[in-house]
């Protein structure tokens, strides 16, 4: 098997734009093999939330009169479906990076924080545009009143980036070391979507399921974006600090993993 060669050293001063334009590159491999050369691939990205917001409207609507808060069923679940799928679609591209990116890796001038960055930059301009587009669209075409608070909504979809990039990161490194690991992983994950409050809210869920719920970081984001989509929700529970610190303490252990036995991931 091919051995990667080693890094040659890259004067301080053009670091930036060498590593810069790796990067630039990088992205642009990955809107042509992700996406497609056309615009048919981005449109996708923006269906598959829509589908899922237009299905649980309709299933919902038949069995309740009203959403558990205000009065339009696909700006409810869309408040909770976009930052779980942000921090969905962020987790994996960013576990994923490496092995996406490996032939690539065997070059002095791409590093494996290249490959990250690119991944984290894409992901999340692409998702955040989904963001902005399916919120606006349904705003827009059921002509709904919405007082929205752009600071909280901000906060929230940066708890889901951050909180993606920092599992992925992690998961980076614990995918290429145990392929077990990564099907248990898959697994962990699919009660997500029941337990992080896409269709009801935190504050009806009864004691003491609802303290045990709180550590869920994904209720955190969620429950952010809906302070800053309906004006009257308070959200005491969510917590910044409690987010950002499992984000920033995975991110540190993925980064430190990687550093010292990329190498070895990519020469498997």
């Amino acid at each position: 098997m091919t051995s990667m060669p080693r890094s040659r050293a890259v004067p301080r001063s053009s670091w930036p734009v060498k590593s810069g334009r790796t990067i630039i590159a990088l992205m642009l491999r990955e809107m042509s093999t992700t996406y497609g050369r056309s615009a048919l691939g981005y449109l996708w990205a923006i269906l598959e939330p829509v589908g899922g917001i237009m299905l649980m409207t309709f299933i919902f609507s038949l069995a309740f009169r009203a959403p558990p808060m205000g009065d339009s069923f696909p700006l409810f679940y869309a408040s909770g479906m976009l930052p779980y799928l942000m921090y969905m679609e962020m987790s994996g591209k960013i576990a994923g990076a490496i092995r996406f990116s490996k032939p690539l890796l065997f070059y002095p001038g791409v590093t494996f924080m290249d490959a990250l960055i690119a991944r984290f930059l894409l992901t999340a301009l692409t998702q955040l545009a989904v963001f902005v587009i399916v919120l606006t669209s349904i705003i827009v075409w059921f002509d709904l009143t919405a007082i929205l608070n752009y600071s909280a909504i901000a906060t929230g979809l940066g708890m889901a980036l951050m909180l993606g990039l920092g599992v992925g990161t992690l998961n980076c490194y614990l995918f290429a070391m145990s392929p077990m690991w990564e099907r248990s992983w898959g697994i962990l994950n699919r009660p997500l979507f029941i337990i992080s409050c896409i269709f009801f809210l935190f504050d009806t869920v009864p004691q003491p399921f609802r303290d045990y719920l709180w550590f869920n970081p994904l209720i955190h984001a969620i429950g952010a974006v809906r302070q800053g989509i309906y004006a009257t929700y308070s959200g005491d529970y969510v917590s910044i600090l409690y987010v950002f610190g499992i984000s920033f303490t995975c991110l540190v252990l993925g980064l430190i993993f990687l550093r010292h036995s990329y190498r070895d991931i990519v020469n498997m």
